[in-house]
């Protein structure tokens, strides 16, 4: 069992920072965007990073989560305001049973239940280096043996779904990262992200990569609903994957006015994310994504920065002073799963896109036509790169005019 701990401390070294596991979205925070906003200066940033001209209102999420009231991955309320996406779904029944089948939904599970595990158990050869991983639905092990010596133990969870499912298990006290992830787009076991990808030096370091509290308490509060309450981190009584109340808050009171009548005079009392601004929705979903600022501060631009789409999408042309049109949830409805068809995107591209060669842009229409085509606009303007050295493919959100032999701005 994963101990509980209090929580006190999210700040850490930068090395600690950039070591964060990257299918875990959210990390730890070296510096909030207050404290360093003043030391970033536009000569040492590197000359291809952009600067979005709403860089002012943008914040990092460490100074989000001190302020009053609610915010994705804030610890501070207590257990018993969450009521569970049961009670939701007492009045939102259709949004419920849609939301349960998204990737967000299943980010997390027991490891005994993970279906991927299951379906897909580990057998790799590295080196001398034999790993053997399974899953039951009752328990999951991990296995390493050099043939000599051998190490087994239970997975205790699993996190991620679509992009790659990677496991996590207990030792001497301590929480590890196994070594190998399952990526299920390309079907295949491979390195872990922010494990070495090479044969390990020693027998200790082949069971995999002990991980920071920090690091745990971010994977968790990003995967898991209510994993830190009251600022008390206890994974054990969490709800795995991200669930209604991990983005609209604690529903306890907002079910106590709906009971009462008063939800229909306005008093909702749980926050719905449609009513904030552009910056502010971007920074929400940044919240475990990573806004513009968690990504500066922590060094993480350049091509790594991919994966964190908020940081790409604030760095676009477009985004200029930020338009509600180019927001996260202008085309991803997180209470559906992901629509991986190009063409299923080009109405939200021309909702701001004029879509004639030989029409002008207007006040509702500012974007100019494009003189290629007028369908799958995201396969051109917003083309897919490999990060890393994982069979994993990320789209780019910095949407821009890719130009042939270019470098990929930061």
């Amino acid at each position: 069992m994963i101990e509980s701990v209090k929580v006190t401390v999210y700040r850490v070294s930068k090395s600690a920072v950039l070591a964060a596991v990257v299918l875990c979205a959210v990390y730890p925070r070296q510096l909030s965007q207050a404290s360093a906003q003043a030391s970033i200066q536009p000569s040492t940033q590197p000359s291809t990073q952009a600067r979005p001209a709403t860089i002012g209102e943008q914040q990092a999420t460490e100074d989000r989560l001190r302020k009053p009231g609610w915010w994705p991955t804030k610890g501070s309320f207590p257990r018993t305001d969450f009521v569970g996406d049961e009670v939701c779904a007492g009045c939102h029944a259709d949004i419920f049973a849609s939301q349960k089948s998204t990737s967000m939904a299943q980010t997390a599970a027991r490891a005994s239940k993970s279906e991927l595990l299951a379906k897909h158990p580990l057998n790799y050869k590295l080196g001398t280096y034999a790993y053997q991983a399974s899953a039951n639905g009752q328990t999951a092990t991990f296995s390493v043996t050099d043939g000599t010596t051998s190490f087994s133990t239970p997975l205790q969870w699993a996190f991620g779904i679509r992009m790659g499912q990677s496991y996590l298990f207990e030792k001497n006290g301590g929480t590890y990262m196994a070594p190998l992830t399952y990526y299920p787009e390309a079907g295949v076991w491979d390195f872990t992200v922010d494990q070495p990808h090479s044969v390990p030096e020693s027998f200790d370091k082949a069971g995999g990569r002990h991980l920071l509290d920090s690091e745990v308490r971010g994977c968790f509060n990003c995967h898991n609903t209510a994993a830190t309450t009251s600022d008390h981190f206890d994974p054990e009584h969490s709800r795995p994957g991200i669930t209604c109340e991990a983005c609209h808050g604690p529903g306890a009171d907002h079910i106590a006015v709906a009971k009462s009548g008063l939800a229909d005079q306005g008093t909702t009392l749980i926050l719905n994310p449609r009513q904030l601004n552009p910056v502010d929705s971007v920074d929400f979903c940044g919240s475990c994504h990573r806004t513009w600022w968690d990504v500066t501060l922590s060094g993480a631009t350049g091509l790594k920065s991919l994966r964190f789409p908020p940081y790409r999408i604030e760095n676009s042309r477009c985004w200029g002073k930020g338009d509600a049109r180019l927001t996260c949830v202008a085309c991803h409805d997180p209470h559906k799963p992901l629509d991986r068809e190009a063409a299923a995107y080009d109405q939200r591209c021309l909702s701001c896109h004029v879509n004639s060669a030989g029409a002008k842009p207007t006040a509702d229409h500012p974007g100019a036509a494009c003189p290629t085509a007028s369908k799958n606009c995201v396969s051109c303007h917003m083309p897919k790169y490999q990060v890393v050295d994982i069979p994993v493919k990320f789209t780019d959100h910095q949407i821009r005019i890719v130009r042939p032999n270019e470098t990929i701005p930061e």
